[in-house]
């Protein structure tokens, strides 16, 4: 809608070239949207159809529907908007009033304890193959221990001070 093309307008590449009126546009917008979602509700108004949005969930859908709360999100976590930061904190605080912390704990842990089970037995299944593999590795190595390793001095090669060159690896690495 208005509000939000207005805010875009005010690209966040924009920032440093932001006039004063500018500024003041976007902090009347999130005023604007903080007023409307601290509206008290009006219970005669709100008596409906059990399934009927009441009215603050209605403009929380219009809000979403505007891309508002994607904006609200990029001024809460960008590091060059952090003036904003108290009114977008006032205004999510707002569009969750009518909810319960108990209620939107339940409801996250919901989704999260079923991805909590499924990334455990990923991680199960990933640990059981890993020392799968580490077991198969250890029984291709051979059992003797090779007495190869170590030093060497390279005939025919003089290091630093006409000394021999002594080589210090393991055989399979020459």
């Amino acid at each position: 809608g208005g509000l939000w093309g207005a805010l875009t307008a005010l690209s966040p590449q924009d920032w440093e070239q932001r006039q004063e009126e500018d500024t003041l546009l976007i902090e009347r917008i999130l005023l604007l949207v903080r007023n409307v979602l601290h509206v008290p509700p009006d219970p005669t108004e709100e008596q409906g159809v059990d399934g009927d949005a009441s009215v603050h969930d209605r403009v929380l859908w219009a809000l979403h529907i505007s891309g508002m709360d994607d904006l609200l999100k990029f001024l809460a976590s960008a590091q060059m908007e952090q003036q904003w930061a108290l009114h977008v904190l006032e205004i999510i605080s707002l569009m969750f009033r009518d909810q319960s912390p108990e209620e939107l704990a339940a409801l996250g842990q919901g989704t999260a304890g079923v991805e909590h089970g499924e990334d455990t037995r990923e991680l199960e299944t990933l640990r059981q193959r890993e020392l799968a593999e580490k077991r198969a590795r250890a029984l291709q190595r051979p059992s003797r221990h090779s007495r190869f390793g170590g030093s060497y001095v390279l005939q025919g090669l003089k290091s630093i001070g006409d000394r021999d060159v002594v080589f210090h690896k393991g055989l399979h690495n020459v």
